[in-house]
């Protein structure tokens, strides 16, 4: 594993070579209470077409050290004053991962392919880095709907999740069973099971805490939409059509707001017997999506800038 310090904080990565066929380099952003590890069956795929980035969120997986140390980014606001976003919000997110493309100096194409709280920061990252990032796809990823009773019991069952992860609970008889079968439509291998409630227990407490809380207040998830509706790169979305955590209605109403979703081939393709976890219940599924997508893109290059206006024709 490779680490690169990322506004103080050590982030774990892994970076594909380019390949004489790269026209392209596909960054992989992952969920909450996961790492980047679920998208190799993926990247396995791809990495012959594509240069392919991974990395483990702050927080999360083997970037689970040293958060203290982060040097928040000032940003400009609209009125001229200097702020910085709440160090958990899916903004400060979004800046982790345009520091960590810049350092990396990536000389292809950037496409961004987010899974669930991964899309979302995608989705901020292209409004953020609109010069470096070309397009996004989004995976299990939508919303843009706030309903307080249910945001209300999510925050709580996953605040309890946080807090009741003993170390020992890794030792507990069929908990790995357990784990390949949540928000899956068919069990998944043992050792994704494994792998789940390793990244579980590896998860910083605040961190898991604060994006959790900071994702899914009302402000922030109105916000969302207003995000996507002024993105001017290409941007699509892959719905699980068994998912039930997002599910695809909110899939598609967030992919909405998109100018995209008007056009003739739209911006939302439904995987069938596929639940939350696309990149291991369909890997080549969706890889076969992704590579599609970003190929078309690339074959009739067009400025990002134009891409509200042709949308429509």
């Amino acid at each position: 594993m490779t680490y690169l310090n990322v506004l103080g904080v050590p982030h774990a990565y892994r970076l594909t070579p380019q390949t004489k066929t790269t026209s392209a380099t596909l960054v992989f952003i992952h969920g909450w209470l996961l790492s980047q590890c679920y998208w190799q069956p993926v990247i396995e795929h791809l990495a012959i077409d594509f240069q392919c980035l991974s990395y483990d969120l702050r927080g999360f997986g083997q970037s689970n050290q040293a958060l203290e140390s982060r040097s928040p980014i000032a940003l400009q606001s609209s009125a001229g004053s200097s702020n910085s976003p709440h160090p958990y919000s899916l903004e400060a997110y979004a800046e982790d991962l345009g520091e960590l493309l810049a350092a990396l100096e990536l000389t292809t194409p950037v496409w961004l392919v987010g899974h669930s709280l991964g899309g979302s920061i995608a989705l901020w990252a292209a409004k953020l880095f609109p010069q470096q990032v070309q397009g996004v796809i989004c995976v299990n990823a939508g919303g843009g709907v706030y309903l307080p009773d249910e945001f209300a019991r999510f925050r709580q069952a996953g605040e309890q999740i946080v807090r009741w992860r003993p170390s020992w609970m890794q030792h507990l008889p069929f908990i790995n069973w357990a784990f390949t079968r949540m928000m899956v439509h068919e069990p998944l291998a043992i050792a994704w099971g494994q792998k789940r409630v390793t990244d579980l227990l590896a998860a910083h407490a605040e961190a898991a805490k604060g994006v959790l809380l900071e994702s899914t207040t009302e402000a922030e998830v109105h916000q969302l939409p207003q995000v996507v509706a002024n993105l001017q790169q290409p941007t699509y979305f892959l719905a699980g059509a068994e998912d039930t955590v997002m599910e695809v209605k909110y899939v598609k109403h967030l992919a909405s707001f998109h100018p995209l979703f008007e056009s003739l081939e739209g911006n939302v393709q439904i995987l069938p017997e596929c639940g939350h976890m696309a990149m291991v219940e369909q890997p080549i599924a969706l890889a076969n999506h992704i590579q599609e997508r970003v190929a078309a893109m690339i074959a009739r290059p067009e400025p990002s800038s134009q891409v509200h206006d042709s949308a429509l024709k």
